[in-house]
């Protein structure tokens, strides 16, 4: 009997590859094939950092799928790259699995989703596979995301996730409280902050 097959997923971006990459290292040290799947952008730099090193083993497998940002496109412009992200890599990935399912004997037996890869996840439920979620941020930060319906609803935020006044509110009975004008991101962001807000609507709630 073969050793059960999984796939990791990390988000394609910094700081969210290596948390996966290890959580993929001591699941193969229990036995477990691993099949980590990046974006092409970041895979080839995974390759160029893991030259002349062994320390990933036979168990993992790295894989990549496009991103729909070609190389000659600006990776600055995040509203463009979330929106070609959530275009493009749902599709890929399901086509990875399903040719993963063609070969002979090959059946996955879980997806393992970063926590801000929330359309992997719908991957997974669309083709029936069972499926994990990884939360690799802080606590303030998952306590943050789970209040946006709430936040929008006492009227704090709107849809968009702009504050609709300057106010302190505490995000949990435990937490500090903290000023609504820091609950996102800088002004350098704003103009895709409706994005994030309305991704984490639909692929967490």
């Amino acid at each position: 009997m073969s050793s059960p097959h999984v796939v990791v997923i990390p988000n394609p971006e910094q700081g969210h590859v290596i948390p996966l990459l290890e959580l993929s290292q001591n699941l193969a040290k229990h036995g477990l094939r691993i099949t980590f799947v990046n974006s092409e952008y970041n895979h080839n730099r995974v390759l160029e950092s893991l030259e002349g090193k062994n320390y990933i083993g036979e168990q993992i497998h790295l894989v990549s799928i496009p991103d729909g940002i070609e190389p000659w496109d600006d990776r600055s412009d995040m509203r463009k790259l979330l929106e070609k992200r959530l275009q493009v890599m749902p599709g890929k990935l399901e086509g990875l699995i399903e040719e993963i399912h063609g070969r002979e004997g090959e059946k996955i037996a879980c997806l393992i989703a970063d926590g801000a890869a929330g359309w992997a996840i719908e991957v997974a439920e669309k083709m029936k596979l069972r499926r994990a979620v990884v939360v690799i941020t802080s606590a303030a930060t998952v306590a943050l995301t789970f209040s946006i319906p709430k936040l929008i609803e006492d009227g704090v935020i709107n849809s968009n996730g702009t504050p609709i006044k300057e106010q302190m509110i505490q995000l949990a009975p435990n937490m500090p409280a903290i000023s609504t004008g820091e609950l996102f991101c800088d002004e350098t962001k704003t103009h895709f902050m409706p994005l994030i807000v309305h991704f984490q609507i639909k692929h967490i709630f």
